[in-house]
């Protein structure tokens, strides 16, 4: 499950169809470190999840405290929130997911992943070995993987590998392996935007990099800890 989303197709209490707020859906997402993310519209609750002998338990649920400005949002929250602190029981029917509460049965379709290559990916954390810090407001950087290349907008200065002619990437597995360093401009930046570029010049700066996919983030990591968190 690590890794995978899935969204509500159907909601059924006492074997009947339950209607949820107009333009919601529920979401589950599985994380790589054995936590559950999940919201039905407003807030977002997350804790860690056990799926052992067909339960899917979540310990210490928390919720963020929005004020959710849609009618019926906040009570559609504590409806998700009772629910998975309940312990239901779940199963996959073909590639759906399905949950059983006491009454309630949910049926949720996995979400296709967003491919590597042809996206436009913007940073949202920095990683230095096992810590994560976010981006300074107001800076955008972005990664891009297309036609072989990697092109770079360091929310200042800007590259790619294909200005210095180099060998095109390649793809295996979970690596990404590419022959040459980022041909960037050399424009003096504000503080903040140059920790962003440094941050992406240096998980790049190797020739080689790890990615995982996870619904709509992308992870890059180097052999030494240095990485990135982007969403598409």
């Amino acid at each position: 499950m690590q890794g995978k989303v899935f969204t509500s197709t159907s909601v059924t209490e006492q074997g009947k169809p339950r209607a949820l707020v107009e333009g919601t859906k529920l979401e589950l997402r599985f994380t790589a470190d054995g936590r559950l993310l999940a919201t039905a519209g407003c807030n977002q609750m997350q804790g860690p999840v056990n799926l052992d002998d067909g339960k899917l338990t979540v310990t210490d649920l928390s919720t963020t405290d929005m004020a959710c400005p849609g009618e019926g949002l906040h009570e559609q929250d504590e409806w998700l929130a009772e629910l998975l602190n309940g312990k239901p029981s779940w199963r996959l029917d073909g590639p759906n997911l399905v949950l059983t509460g006491a009454n309630t049965e949910i049926v949720l379709a996995p979400e296709p992943q967003a491919p590597l290559e042809g996206v436009t990916w913007t940073v949202e954390g920095i990683v230095t070995q096992d810590a994560v810090s976010s981006v300074p407001d107001g800076v955008t950087g972005t990664v891009s993987f297309k036609d072989g290349h990697i092109y770079v907008q360091g929310g200042c200065n800007s590259g790619s590998t294909d200005s210095t002619g180099a060998e095109k990437y390649e793809v295996d597995g979970q690596r990404v392996t590419f022959g040459s360093s980022l041909a960037m401009t050399l424009m003096m930046c504000s503080e903040n935007k140059m920790k962003v570029e440094g941050a992406i010049l240096d998980t790049l700066g190797l020739g080689e990099v790890t990615f995982e996919i996870d619904g709509d983030t992308l992870t890059l990591m180097n052999a030494n800890g240095a990485g990135l968190k982007l969403r598409k």
